[in-house]
C-alpha cells in the first residue's frame, strides 16, 4: 500500500518537474527555504536534478534556479536580521535556547568566518540562524554576499548533480531515482550534523 502511494506520488512529481516552469518552483522554494527552514529547498533541487538526468530539464538551469533562489533568500534573511534587530532579539529572549543559539551563531561567525556560512548551508535551520545572525551582528554586506554566493553555488550544484546522477542511472524508474537521491542527501546531511555535534561535544568537554 505504502509502496503504491510513493510510486504514484513520484510519478506525479516526474510529470510536474518536466515542465519548464518547474524552474520557477525551484527558485521560489529555495528562496523560501532560506527564511523558513520547513520548506524543502534541497529536495526540490534534487527533483530538478533527477528531471535533468532523464532529459526533462537542463542541469545548468536547475543549478542556477536553486542557487539564485537561495542567494535571494539568504540576503533576505540577512536584511531581516539587520533591519529588525530589536524584534529578532525580543523573539530570541522569549526562550533561553533561542537566545543561546543566536548568540552562539554570532560568536561562531566572528570566529570561523565565511567558511561557516558554506557549512551551514547544508544544515537545515542552521543556515537561517547564521544568515539572520549575520544581519543582527552587522557583518559587512560585501563579505556576506561573497561567501553566500560561494555557498549557494556549492549547495545547488551538489543537490542538482546528486539528483542528476541517479536520474541518469535509473532513467526508467523515477521513483527509485528520487528515493535514492533523497536518502543519499539525507544521509550526507546526517553525517555532517553528527561530525559537527561530536566536535562541539569535544570542545565542551575540553573546556
Amino acid at each position: 500500500m505504502l509502496a503504491n502511494v510513493i510510486t504514484d506520488f513520484t510519478d506525479q512529481l516526474a510529470d510536474f518537474s518536466s515542465n519548464w516552469w518547474f524552474l520557477l518552483i525551484i527558485f521560489t522554494v529555495a528562496m523560501l527555504d532560506s527564511v523558513l527552514p520547513i520548506v524543502p529547498g534541497e529536495t526540490t533541487v534534487i527533483v530538478g536534478g533527477v528531471a535533468a538526468g532523464v532529459g526533462d530539464q537542463n542541469l545548468a538551469l536547475v543549478i542556477f534556479a536553486g542557487a539564485f533562489g537561495a542567494f535571494v533568500g539568504d540576503n533576505l534573511a540577512y536584511t531581516i536580521g539587520d533591519k529588525f534587530k530589536g524584534l529578532v532579539n525580543r523573539w530570541a529572549d522569549r526562550r533561553p535556547e533561542r537566545r543561546a543559539r543566536l548568540d552562539g551563531a554570532g560568536r561562531q561567525i566572528r570566529k570561523r568566518g565565511g567558511l561557516l556560512l558554506i557549512t551551514a548551508r547544508f544544515i537545515p535551520g542552521g543556515r537561517t540562524i547564521l544568515t539572520v545572525s549575520s544581519g543582527v551582528t552587522q557583518q559587512p554586506r560585501r563579505w556576506f554576499v561573497f561567501w553566500i554566493t560561494v555557498a549557494v553555488v556549492i549547495w545547488a550544484s551538489y543537490a542538482a548533480i546528486l539528483g542528476f546522477v541517479f536520474g541518469k542511472q535509473f532513467e526508467d524508474n523515477h521513483t527509485l531515482a528520487f528515493i535514492l537521491a533523497f536518502v543519499t542527501a539525507l544521509s550526507i546531511t546526517g553525517v555532517v550534523e553528527l561530525v559537527r555535534w561530536q566536535r562541539e561535544r569535544r570542545k565542551t568537554s575540553a573546556a
